[in-house]
């Protein structure tokens, strides 16, 4: 078997597809690694499957919140019949990826790859020698190191739960452990998040804390600056104890899961990628140039969450546009470099929190001179008509060329408005011209005018 290609890429997931696809049509010999099941974290252990059952607790949220206002009886999340639902929308990922790319003629293999020369990689028993090479391996659980990390489960695993327990514990303050603690509780689990810090930095800050007040109503027990230091077995019982906090101030808290929910780091470790003379950055990322070329091997490329150039951040979205520059570099030469204005984000809470662009607090870092508007959204029909609790925005307008520089909302569909937001963050359009638009209504976009 010929074992020399004209492009091996490692990773079967947003940042990988584009150059294996596009090498691929333009005639090249391309082959593609993979250590986990192929289709990478989005479809599998990531967004994909988390909306699944964010979507069935926010279903749940909406029923409770229009009893005697319409609606009767009452609704409850299956735990089982949920998961079994999930699994319908990931069980069949890895096959017909793997499918579909064999179509492509493109060779796939399973494992893990690790650097044997700057142009060679070992995949199990077989020795590839590549032309060029994509790393596109993702991230992984960022080490707690602490007492019984062997203990705490990691995201994946809760997705994978066939049965909730009662009682649930999230390290950590960010994207993950907030999500799944919205969805814990709701299907009715106690549930504790211990945060380290200002959670959230990406988002206004206002909004961040009413976010939290919310889930504190909801049951949620929100515990900031309580890092975990420990996790330990209680007996036969089955049961965990995680000590939080720090002197004089301690917690501890007994439990049925604790889930790693404390951020994630570039899955690196096991590539050496020093023998491939790929430097790799002190946050454990391959370090590349403008164009993602690296910059001590320039035959290898890399994309997605194992790179953390200026101004990216780690979204299935943005692995999928740098795949894409990756793939036009490989194919035309460094030409392309990736756009990262105007990304929007969102944590997939109930409801849910979205934004785009900067903060107000960075924009005037910045030294620019802006105008804000913020306001409480929860009278507004957009969150009335679903009896939606709390809702709130900031947007954040460049004072001189009226440019949308940020927005920040929390409430009913925001995740959807926030594109429009996006939209105008990237290619500059002005805050006048979004007032003057002609919106669909009602919708969660026609608030957008009077937030502006």
């Amino acid at each position: 078997m010929d074992d020399s290609f004209d492009l091996v890429v490692l990773g079967t997931g947003s940042g990988g597809s584009a150059p294996a696809s596009k090498c691929r049509a333009a005639g090249w010999q391309v082959a593609v690694v993979d250590d986990q099941p192929y289709g990478g974290t989005c479809a599998l252990r990531g967004c994909d499957p988390k909306k699944v059952l964010v979507g069935a607790a926010d279903l749940v949220a909406w029923h409770t919140r229009m009893r005697e206002h319409g609606v009767a009886g009452e609704a409850t999340i299956e735990w089982p019949a949920l998961m079994r639902f999930k699994r319908t929308f990931t069980d069949p990922v890895p096959a017909d990826r793997e499918t579909a790319l064999k179509k492509a003629g493109i060779e796939t293999l399973h494992g893990e790859a690790r650097f044997v020369a700057a142009d060679r990689l070992i995949v199990g028993d077989r020795d590839l020698t590549a032309k060029h090479i994509v790393i596109a391996i993702g991230s992984r659980p960022r080490p707690l190191g602490i007492p019984g990390e062997d203990l705490v489960s990691t995201s994946t695993q809760f997705l994978e739960l066939d049965v909730l327990p009662p009682r649930i514990a999230f390290v950590g303050a960010g994207y993950i452990s907030l999500e799944f603690a919205h969805i814990a509780r709701q299907a009715g689990a106690e549930v504790v998040v211990l945060g380290r810090g200002a959670p959230l930095p990406r988002f206004d800050a206002a909004l961040v804390g009413r976010l939290l007040a919310h889930s504190r109503d909801m049951g949620i027990d929100v515990r900031l600056n309580s890092p975990v230091t420990g996790v330990e077995r209680v007996g036969g019982s089955g049961a965990l104890r995680v000590h939080a906090g720090e002197e004089p101030t301690t917690d501890t808290i007994e439990t049925d899961l604790v889930v790693h929910g404390a951020g994630r780091a570039p899955n690196t470790a096991g590539l050496r990628a020093d023998v491939g003379s790929v430097r790799i950055d002190r946050h454990g990322a391959v370090e590349v140039n403008e164009f993602l070329q690296s910059t001590t091997n320039p035959r290898v490329y890399a994309a997605g969450d194992v790179v953390l150039p200026p101004g990216s951040i780690p979204l299935t979205p943005v692995a999928a546009h740098e795949g894409a520059v990756v793939a036009s570099n490989l194919l035309h030469g460094n030409a392309k470099r990736p756009d990262y204005s105007g990304i929007p984000s969102v944590v997939f809470t109930l409801p849910p929190l979205a934004g785009v662009g900067l903060t107000e607090k960075a924009a005037r870092d910045k030294g620019l001179r802006v105008r804000t508007e913020t306001g409480d959204t929860t009278g507004w029909y957009s969150n009335r008509r679903v009896r939606e609790p709390v809702g709130m925005f900031k947007t954040i307008v460049d004072a001189d060329s009226d440019r949308v520089l940020g927005a920040h909302l929390l409430g009913a569909q925001v995740e959807e408005s926030i594109n429009l937001f996006a939209l105008a963050v990237r290619f500059g359009i002005a805050a006048k011209e979004l007032r003057q638009m002609i919106y669909a209504y009602p919708t969660s976009g026609s608030d957008i005018p009077y937030m502006l």
